[in-house]
């Protein structure tokens, strides 16, 4: 009970903080309006549109439908729109603090979770626009947790919500596949060996698959959806139509100014401004006012140091025949959320989509304070250390709140917090 408290207490707070002023910036900002337009589409229609015709989209339904939720609870305005994100950013803490609770069953580290989720501006800039990445990373990171706990059907249906929201969920599941294959057959149980394999890709190939498909009903239903009526045979139509929009996701390669090489999203090289503005009103001759999806620069700066260890560990455990639960799931984050970008140089990508490595990378920082704490240190030195990082983490994510959430602040102000050139 006591380990529950100090998560809930942060969660609340920060859905609080989600919900400040949720419904400013006004109007559409960065890519809300595809998404957006999507979810009215689907009060509305059952499918997306332009007009009387069928509209060509890019991206599964799920994300579009909780964004839906949102607007048919508060209506069809900026808050409407951002609510399913805040619910879901706040959820992402709560299941963060229970994974590390059940992988170390520390309320220190408990705590120290939900507090460093809490403290990321990336997440925190996610969870106030009405955008697909966040929803992608829950159910990912649902699909992950239930794995690890050998509840393998209730994972391949969260991996299937997963793919729902974005296709790269695909990466997570064929590495959660091969993993749990590779298990099965190490542990040279002949007799059972077969019947596990079945279940393995049933349980994390046809149920996320069934699951997927069903997310598509309200385009089986109707006969306005794009390429609905190129078969007689809907599933060949919706094989034809996914066929093109893989033609999309590859070719994507027009140039963007905030777009970035993901080998500098670790350490937010380029962070994508969703939004900015000069208006007047701060008090001084110049004000901006800018949504920028930075991550908190402390707090990935340090994670970045804490995967190279964690990856160090998990490799030296393999030549022991060993392998912790916690670094391999750090290691599958990177394997599947992280690699997978580097096999398209060209196409065009944003830092904002490392929001799908954060809940591993803050997993690696947890792991190494774990190792801090149960070190030959005095216990005063070690946790001092721990408090220590963390408050300088907190008090960095403090500093570019206003950056976070759209404050309005002088130009100065703003100036001081673009720390690099490539920030701007």
């Amino acid at each position: 009970m006591t380990a529950a408290i100090a998560p809930l207490l942060i969660a609340l707070a920060s859905f609080v903080l989600r919900l400040f002023n949720l419904s400013s910036p006004n109007g559409f900002i960065f890519d809300e309006l595809y998404y957006v337009d999507g979810a009215q589409d689907f009060l509305n229609f059952g499918v997306e549109v332009t007009g009387a015709s069928p509209e060509f989209i890019v991206h599964p339904p799920v994300g579009k439908w909780l964004i839906a939720s949102g607007i048919a609870i508060f209506g069809d305005n900026e808050f409407g729109w951002r609510f399913a994100t805040a619910i879901f950013g706040t959820l992402l803490i709560l299941l963060f603090a229970r994974l590390v609770h059940v992988l170390f069953y520390s309320p220190v580290l408990t705590a120290l979770a939900a507090g460093l989720m809490a403290s990321d501006g990336l997440l925190l800039v996610h969870s106030r626009t009405a955008l697909l990445d966040l929803f992608l990373t829950f159910f990912t990171l649902l699909g992950i947790y239930l794995w690890s706990r050998n509840r393998h059907w209730w994972a391949g249906l969260a991996f299937g919500f997963a793919l729902g929201c974005k296709w790269s969920a695909i990466y997570f599941i064929a590495v959660v596949i091969f993993i749990t294959l590779y298990r099965i057959l190490v542990a040279q149980d002949i007799r059972q060996t077969p019947k596990k394999i079945a279940k393995t890709l049933a349980s994390y190939g046809l149920l996320p698959l069934f699951v997927y498909t069903f997310t598509w009903m309200g385009w089986f239903l109707s006969d306005r959806g794009w390429d609905r009526q190129s078969s007689n045979n809907p599933i060949i139509a919706l094989v034809k139509y996914h066929s093109e929009m893989l033609g999309f996701h590859i070719g994507l390669t027009e140039k963007h100014p905030y777009q970035s090489n993901p080998i500098g999203w670790l350490v937010m090289a380029r962070p994508t401004s969703f939004f900015y503005e000069s208006p007047k009103g701060c008090g001084s001759d110049d004000c901006a006012r800018e949504v920028l999806a930075l991550g908190t620069p402390s707090l990935w700066w340090v994670g970045t140091v804490a995967i190279i260890f964690v990856i160090r560990y998990w490799i030296k455990s393999l030549r022991n025949r060993s392998t912790d639960p916690a670094a391999t799931i750090v290691v599958i984050g990177l394997v599947a959320g992280y690699l997978p970008w580097f096999a398209l140089p060209e196409r065009t990508m944003f830092s904002f989509y490392a929001i799908i490595i954060e809940p591993f990378l803050i997993l690696a920082i947890i792991y190494c304070a774990k190792l801090l704490l149960d070190s030959r240190l005095k216990p005063v030195v070690s946790q001092s250390i721990v408090v220590g990082g963390f408050t300088l983490i907190l008090l960095c994510f403090l500093y570019f709140l206003p950056l976070y959430t759209g404050q309005l602040i002088t130009y100065e102000q703003w100036q001081a917090r673009m720390w690099f050139d490539s920030w701007i």
